[in-house]
This record gives structure tokens, sequence and C-alpha cells, in this order.
């Protein structure tokens, strides 16, 4: 499918609906880096194999694959794209069946309180960002949509719960979205990765 003829599009339902029904049910995309990319940050951070893993806006990515034949076999899959929900859900029914996948809004979890132990984003609030043209002052409606985003995770996450967001966004345009009223009792770290272009996970923790 041709790239939207608008950034902001990147952020809508229906253009997401649009293209996993245009392309190929096998087709798959990862933004920014692989699993393989990044496992070895990944490893420490979650060091139990049994921990529950809730993957925001997981798309047609193989990473939840490739965590799933590293060994993380509790692994739930969100999107608001019935679409791709169902797709992922026919891939995945006979080699991994646990694995689940629902339809569902990353600003509105309908899982209950204390239910993860990690929540992943690689992608999605930043998809959510799209709509802005001034990284400096978005506007009110992108900041009210990425701080709902934190503000669920948080609330599905386990008092120990951590929460990893994967993006190129630096941290002087991203950090307003992870800190504030919003994620109090928290604590963030962040990580730069790669060489010649900078990506970068931040690491929100729950303190217990």
């Amino acid at each position: 499918m041709p790239l939207p003829q608008k950034n902001k599009e990147y952020g809508t339902m229906e253009y997401w609906d649009a293209r996993y029904s245009q392309e190929d049910p096998d087709t798959s995309f990862d933004w920014f880096k692989s699993y393989a990319d990044i496992a070895t940050y990944i490893h420490p951070l979650i060091n139990d194999k049994n921990a529950r893993i809730l993957m925001l806006g997981s798309g047609n990515s193989k990473f939840s694959e490739d965590m799933w034949e590293d060994g993380y076999r509790n692994i739930v899959n969100v999107d608001y794209s019935a679409v791709v929900i169902e797709q992922m859900r026919a891939r995945h029914a006979e080699l991994r069946p646990e694995m689940e996948w629902h339809e569902m809004d990353v600003r509105n979890l309908l899982f209950e309180d204390a239910s993860f132990d990690i929540a992943i984003d690689k992608g999605t609030m930043d998809a959510m960002m799209t709509s802005s043209t001034d990284v400096w002052d978005p506007p009110e409606d992108v900041i009210k949509d990425c701080t709902a985003e934190v503000s669920e995770v948080l609330r599905v996450l386990r008092p120990s719960g951590t929460f990893l967001y994967i993006t190129f966004g630096q941290p002087h345009f991203r950090k307003r979205f992870l800190t504030g009223p919003h994620s109090s009792g928290t604590r963030l770290e962040i990580k730069q990765l790669g060489e010649s272009f900078h990506y970068y996970m931040y690491i929100l923790r729950k303190s217990t």
C-alpha cells in the first residue's frame, strides 16, 4: 500500500485498517528495531520468561513472535485495527495458540488493574504524535492521547511492573509524555540505542 499522503494518517484507525486489508495477510513490518536488534537489552529487563507481557499496538510486527521463540510465552497483543488482529490471530493459531490477540485501544485498555508485569510500545505512541507538526509544542490532543496511554499502562501494570517504550524520539521531546502527575510513583531510565542513527528505550518503572 502507498505511504499516506499526510503523516497524520498514521494516527488513524482508517489508515491502518485499509493498509492491512490491502496487504498480504502474511506481511510483517517492524518499526524501528527488530527484536534481534535489542534482545540483549530486553533480557536483563525481563529476566522472568513467565512474565505477563502486554504488546501495545502490535500491528503485524514479528516482535511478539520473536520474543515467543526466545522463550517468553505469556504475551498479550493489542491493536485497534480489527483487521490486523484477525490476521495475526489466524497466523499464530497453530504454532502459538497461547498467544492472545485483542482488538483494543491503548488509551482505553480493557484489562483489570495490576494484571501485567511488562508493557512494550514500539512505535504506537509515535503514531499518535503524527498529527503534530511542532515537536516542541505539540497540540493538546496529542498530549492527551499520549498521557492517556501512559496512564492506562501504569494502571494495568503490577506494583513492580515496567513500561518499555522504544522510539527514535529524543528525550527532550518524549520525557514530557512519560513524566508528570499522570505517572506519579515511577522512575524513568533512558537508554540510547544504535550508533550512527540513535533510537531510545525509555524504561518507566513503577515504584514499589
